[in-house]
């Protein structure tokens, strides 16, 4: 497949290959892209970048609601490619396009909303002869780097409201699952968007990155990854808007209360969804010592009947890792937790890139599967006794993406929505529930600023106030 840059879609010589991680085998390839196609993507984005400013509102609004039509139309085609580029399942796929089609909805709407305010300028003696208002104009150049964990959503999550507020985007798939993003940008470019408004590059993201990054054209750079890729787009990145989403080891309180039927159903699949590579992804719950067994028992027996395997059956339930590098390190951090004194309660092989469904107990705090985001396919249990214990473990890592609690003392529910240190609390649901328009972002190294469309949008614009002075 070719990338799409300088209003052209483009080959090139030296190409990556795609592979499927199920079975290794070649899905297609991409261009090998150079430092000389950075910069001829940021120049074309410049110029896309006027052609967006200058297009109106309901223009990009009717652009994005196209898009998203697009994209409904094609939902199996889309969903077959997510699944057949990256781990997800056909089922889990087709949920990605549904949220996909919702985000591009959404960001149609939000560019309607762009507004601003009249100022109050004598309100402070000296401003009786003057009158102002504020409103919102585009950063200019948004670049977007995404993961291959959701790779055609979060790419929307970044392209739909940076061009709701008028920006032109450069967009950085992750490397192993660059197909879903070009396949989105047929979507836009057939909805009608000016071509040299959108580029999308694929190749090396250090490599890329590197000329992209501190390119001062670029206004706002909003990235999606791992906490040591944050850093260093961090250093790279100068005087600009940065907009980071770095993961986090989700943690999730069930208390003696809870509804157990629902809150091992919610918590099975918050952890092994897309075989355990979600940010928000549960790594982490803490019981109530009364329910502890329980819930461990009733959790159990529902990750062992999790069916593994090939991604487009509709029968699985759970696919294989991006890698095999990165099926090994998990099972690595498996067998270092156990040498250090955990139990594997089911699960702990692995195949390929295959990885089970694996649940532990006994889990040292030391040991990396307990103190880092794993990204894959395992959770660890562990009895409380009382709320102080519970928050304070919680809290311990330096993580806060999302924390979930399963009560219903309602007290309760709101003591731990307020002392839980997190970007979100899910009550009574898993760590893992995101709708596409709410504020989602972290705390602590769990990153910087708020995605959601609406927020987003608000991210990728700036504010200029205009004051006239009667004489």
């Amino acid at each position: 497949m070719r990338m799409f840059i300088g209003g052209e879609w483009r080959d090139r010589d030296r190409v990556i290959p795609v592979r499927d991680p199920y079975d290794g085998a070649t899905i297609d390839s991409v261009p090998n892209a150079t430092a000389a196609d950075a910069r001829l993507a940021l120049d074309s984005a410049h110029r896309g970048s006027a052609s967006m400013g200058a297009l109106p509102t309901y223009e990009r609004a009717k652009i994005l609601t196209r898009a998203a039509e697009n994209v409904a139309g094609a939902a199996e085609d889309f969903a077959t490619l997510i699944a057949t580029e990256g781990s997800k399942t056909i089922r889990e796929a087709r949920k990605e396009v549904s949220r996909c089609v919702n985000t591009l909805t959404a960001s149609a709407e939000e560019a309607k909303r762009l507004s601003g305010e009249t100022i109050p300028f004598d309100s402070f003696p000296g401003g009786e002869s003057r009158v102002g208002y504020y409103y919102r104009i585009p950063v200019g150049i948004v670049l977007a780097i995404t993961p291959f964990n959701d790779p055609l959503n979060l790419v929307a999550h970044k392209v739909g409201p940076a061009l709701a507020g008028g920006n032109a985007v450069i967009v950085k798939p992750a490397t192993a699952t660059p197909l879903s993003a070009l396949k989105l940008a047929e979507a836009l470019l057939e909805a009608g968007l000016p071509p040299e408004a959108l580029q999308v590059i694929t190749g090396s993201g250090t490599a890329l990155g590197r000329v992209l990054i501190p390119d001062e054209r670029v206004r706002m750079v909003s990235f999606t990854g791992g906490y040591e890729a944050g850093l260093d787009v961090a250093r790279l990145a100068g005087i600009k808007k940065i907009g980071m989403e770095l993961g986090s080891n989700s943690p999730v309180i069930v208390w003696e209360d809870a509804d157990l039927e629902w809150a091992v159903e919610s918590c099975v699949s918050g952890a092994f969804w897309a075989a355990g590579q979600n940010c928000i992804g549960v790594q982490r719950l803490y019981l109530h010592q009364a329910v502890y067994g329980a819930f461990r028992d009733r959790f159990v027996e529902r990750a062992t009947r999790y069916r593994i395997g090939d991604k487009l059956r509709e029968e699985t339930d759970m696919g294989p890792m991006i890698t095999e590098s990165e099926a090994k390190r998990v099972d690595q951090w498996i067998g270092e937790a156990t040498a250090a004194g955990a139990t594997v309660l089911c699960g702990g092989g692995r195949r390929g890139t295959l990885v089970e469904p694996t649940v532990l107990e006994a889990v040292p705090r030391t040991v990396r599967l307990h103190t880092e985001e794993v990204f894959g396919p395992t959770v660890n249990l562990y009895p409380v006794t009382n709320v102080d214990e519970a928050v304070a473990q919680a809290n311990a890592l330096p993580f806060g993406l999302q924390a979930a609690a399963f009560t219903r003392d309602v007290d309760l529910a709101f003591r731990l929505a307020a002392d839980l240190e997190c970007g979100g609390v899910m009550i009574n649901d898993s760590t893992d529930y995101r709708l596409d328009t709410m504020p989602f972002g972290g705390v602590k190294r769990s990153g910087l600023g708020r995605e959601g469309v609406r927020f987003a949008v608000e991210e990728m614009t700036e504010l200029k106030t205009v004051c006239f002075t009667r004489r």
